[in-house]
C-alpha cells in the first residue's frame, strides 16, 4: 500500500473513517485523521523493513513524528463527533450534550439520511427513527422534522379523499396495465426523494403516492378480475365456438377462477407484510432500547389507554445507525420498487383488446366522471357500504391498535415486527383457506370472518394487559394470527364478492373505485380519531362490523326473493374521433386524390363492389342501419349494414 493512501481516503486506521464534510470542524479532524493514518503507516512500514533488512526512505522517517503528535488529538475529536460505538453511531447518551459541540447540533450539518418508504415496515421504522429526540437534533437539527412529517402523513391520508373524481378518468385514460404501471412508479419515486430529505421532497411525493392509492388498487381489481374471465374464456374455448361468437358466457360462470386468483393474489399480498419487517428484525432492533427504558413511564395499555402509546418514552435507540447502513436500505428498496416496475410491464399482458379499450373511452369523459356517483342506485352497492368501511378500519386497527396499544405498551417496541409477522402469516393462511369458497355457500366466508373479528373485539373490550409484561406474549401473537385470519377472510371475499356480482366490463372499474375509495375515507377517519380513548376505538369497530355484517345479509335476502337491482346505463360508444380511419364514415386522413375517386370503405381509398341484387341471407336489420362496433368487429361478427 502507498504511504499516502491514507490521506486520499481521507480517514484513519483501525476501521475507523471519518466522512467528508464542508464544514471546519468536522474537515479538520478528517484531516488530523488522516495525517495519524499516515504517521502509523509510516511506523509499520519501518519496522517490516528493519525485520526484512530493507532500506527505509528519508520520507518514511519523516512521517513517522506524525504517528506519535497526532494518535492523542485525534482520538479525542472522534470521541466528540462520533461517540465511543464504531463509524458515525454515538455512544453513551447520557454524556451526549457534554461531548457534542454546538457545531456539529448546527442546522448546517449534512449528513446521509435515512430512508422512507411507503411499505409497512419501512415506514414504521422512519416514524421509530424520527420519534427520536437525540436522532432528530444530530441529524436533522432544527429543520422541523415533526411538522415535516405530520404533513407528509396528512398528504397520504387526506389526499386520497379526493380519487372518487379522476380515479375512473384515468383508468379509461391510460388503461388498466398502465395504470398499475404508473402508480407503482410513483411509489418509486416516493422512495427515491428520501435520499435528499427536504420538505420540497417529501411532502409533494407523499401527496403523489395519497393520490395513487385508490387508482392502484382499483386498477389492480379490476386487472384480477378480468384475468379470471379472460382465463375462463381461454379454457372453455371449444363452448364458446359452439354457442357462437356473440354469445356471452352464462352468469357466474368465472366465479370458481376468479375466487382462485383473488385468493393466491392475496395470500401473497398479505405475505408482504412479513417481507416488510425484515428491515426491522435484522437492522434496527439492534439499536432499540429494552422495554424497561421505553415503556418506564407508560401507566396504562390495551383498554385502559389512551391514544397512541401515552408516556412513551422519547429516546428510543441506544446508538444512532450508521448513515452507510441506512442507505443501503434505501437502495435495497429502490431495487424492489424497479423490480416491481418491471414486473408488471413485463409480465402483466393487456386487460383488454385495443377496439375494447377504445370502446370504453368512447363513451365520453362525462359519462365516466358521473358513472361512479350513479351506480349509488343499485341496492347491492349500498349495502355493500358498511363493509368497505369496516374492511378500511380493521386492517388499520391491526397495525396501530391492536400492534401498539396492545402489543408495543405491553411487550416493548423490540417485538412490534414479530406481532406484524404473525398477523401477516395468518392473513396470508387465511387467504388460501378462502378456497374453501368454492364449496360453501357464497356467505360463509365474510361471515365467518366477520364473527371471529366480533368474538376479539369483544374480548379486547375487557382486557388491559400490564405495561412490561412479557407473559402476554403468547396471548398477543394468538389474537394477532387469529385478527388476521379474519383479514384475509374479509379482503378475499369481498374482492371475489365484487367479482361476481358485477360481471360486465364496462362497469369493474367504477365498482372497485367505489370499494376502495370508501376504504381510504375508512383509513382518514381513523388518522382523524388516533387520539380517542381505546374503549371508544373498539365501540365504533363493534358497530361497523355489526352493521356491515347485517347489511351485508340483508342484500343476500333480496337477492333470494328476486329483488333486480337498478344499474345505470352505460352509454354506447361514440366513434368521433379524428384520425381513427376505420372509426368513422368520414375519411379524415384521405387526399384529395382518394377523396375524387369517391367512396371506398373509409380508410383504404379502393372502391367496393355494391352488394348483389336480391334478397339477403340471414334476418334482415331491425331500426336504423349503422356501422358495426368495433367490439363487434373484434368478435368477428358481421353487424348491421351500412347504408
Amino acid at each position: 500500500m502507498p504511504l499516502w493512501a491514507p490521506l486520499l481516503r481521507g480517514g484513519g486506521g483501525g476501521g475507523v473513517t471519518v466522512q467528508r464534510s464542508w464544514f471546519p470542524a468536522r474537515a479538520f479532524v478528517s484531516v488530523w485523521a488522516g495525517l495519524g493514518a499516515l504517521g502509523r503507516c509510516a511506523a509499520s512500514q519501518i519496522w517490516s523493513a528493519a525485520r526484512g533488512g530493507r532500506r527505509v526512505s528519508g520520507f518514511t522517517w519523516l512521517a513517522l513524528p506524525l504517528a506519535v503528535r497526532t494518535l492523542g488529538p485525534v482520538r479525542a475529536a472522534l470521541s466528540v463527533l462520533k461517540g465511543t460505538g464504531s463509524g458515525d453511531s454515538f455512544g453513551d447518551r447520557s454524556s451526549l450534550q457534554a461531548r457534542v459541540p454546538a457545531s456539529v447540533l448546527s442546522p448546517r450539518v449534512r449528513l446521509p439520511r435515512h430512508a422512507h418508504s411507503p411499505s409497512p415496515g419501512l415506514l414504521q421504522m422512519q416514524l421509530i427513527l424520527h420519534y427520536d429526540e437525540t436522532y432528530r437534533e444530530v441529524k436533522y437539527g432544527n429543520m422541523g422534522l415533526p411538522d415535516i412529517d405530520s404533513k407528509m402523513l396528512m398528504g397520504i391520508n387526506v389526499t386520497p379523499i379526493a380519487a372518487l373524481l379522476y380515479t375512473p378518468v384515468l383508468i379509461r385514460f391510460f388503461g388498466t396495465k398502465w395504470m398499475m404501471f404508473l402508480a407503482v412508479g410513483i411509489y418509486a419515486l416516493f422512495v427515491s426523494t428520501n435520499y435528499w430529505e427536504r420538505y420540497y421532497t417529501l411532502v409533494p411525493s407523499a401527496v403523489a403516492l395519497g393520490m395513487a392509492i385508490v387508482p392502484l388498487w382499483a386498477s389492480m381489481g379490476n386487472y384480477i378480475t378480468r384475468m379470471a374471465q379472460k382465463y375462463y374464456e381461454y379454457s372453455h374455448y371449444k363452448e364458446r365456438d359452439e354457442q357462437g361468437p356473440q354469445q356471452r358466457p352464462p352468469r357466474g360462470s368465472h366465479a370458481p377462477y376468479l375466487l382462485v386468483f383473488q385468493a393466491i393474489f392475496y395470500s401473497f399480498f398479505h405475505l408482504s407484510f412479513a417481507c416488510a419487517q425484515l428491515p426491522m428484525i435484522y437492522f434496527l432492533n439492534h439499536y432499540l432500547y429494552d422495554l424497561n427504558h421505553t415503556l418506564f413511564s407508560v401507566q396504562s395499555c390495551g383498554t385502559n389507554s389512551q391514544g397512541i402509546l401515552i408516556g412513551f418514552n422519547k429516546t428510543v435507540l441506544r446508538t444512532l445507525p450508521r448513515s452507510g447502513n441506512l442507505i443501503v436500505v434505501e437502495s435495497v428498496l429502490m431495487a424492489v420498487a424497479f423490480l416491481a416496475m418491471l414486473l408488471v410491464l413485463g409480465l402483466c399482458g393487456a386487460a383488454y383488446r385495443p377496439t375494447e379499450e377504445i370502446d370504453l373511452r368512447s363513451v365520453g369523459w362525462g359519462n365516466i366522471f358521473q358513472l361512479p356517483f350513479k351506480h349509488v342506485r343499485d341496492f347491492r352497492l349500498r349495502h355493500l357500504v358498511p363493509f368497505f368501511i369496516y374492511s378500511g378500519f380493521e386492517v388499520l386497527f391491526a397495525c396501530t391498535g391492536l400492534a401498539l396499544g396492545y402489543g408495543v405498551c405491553s411487550v416493548g417496541l423490540e417485538r412490534l415486527a414479530y406481532l406484524l409477522v404473525a398477523y401477516s402469516l395468518g392473513a396470508s393462511a387465511s387467504s388460501v383457506l378462502g378456497l374453501l369458497g368454492l364449496w360453501l355457500p357464497r356467505p360463509v366466508p365474510l361471515v365467518a370472518g366477520a364473527g371471529l373479528h366480533l368474538l376479539l373485539t369483544l374480548g379486547l373490550f375487557f382486557w388491559a394487559p400490564t405495561p412490561r409484561g412479557l407473559r402476554h406474549m403468547w396471548v398477543l401473537c394468538v389474537a394477532a394470527v387469529l385478527w388476521g385470519v379474519g383479514s384475509g377472510l374479509n379482503k378475499t371475499g369481498l374482492s371475489t364478492l365484487l367479482g361476481i356480482l358485477y360481471e360486465d366490463k364496462e362497469r369493474q372499474d367504477f365498482i372497485f373505485t367505489i370499494y376502495h375509495w370508501w376504504q381510504a375515507v375508512a383509513i382518514f377517519v381513523v388518522y382523524l380519531g388516533s387520539s380517542l380513548p381505546m374503549k371508544a376505538k373498539l365501540a365504533v369497530l363493534l358497530l361497523t362490523l355489526v352493521g356491515a355484517a347485517a347489511s351485508y345479509l340483508w342484500m343476500e335476502r333480496k337477492l333470494q326473493r328476486g329483488a333486480v337491482p337498478r344499474q345505470p346505463r352505460i352509454p354506447r360508444p361514440q366513434h368521433k374521433v379524428r384520425g381513427y380511419r376505420y372509426l368513422e364514415e368520414d375519411n379524415s386522413d384521405e387526399s384529395d386524390a382518394e377523396g375524387e375517386h369517391g367512396g371506398g370503405c373509409p380508410g383504404d381509398g379502393v372502391e367496393e363492389e355494391a352488394p348483389p341484387a336480391g334478397p339477403r341471407p340471414g334476418p334482415e336489420p331491425v331500426g336504423l342501419s349503422r356501422r358495426p362496433c368495433p367490439y363487434e368487429q373484434a368478435l368477428g361478427g358481421d353487424g348491421p349494414e351500412e347504408q
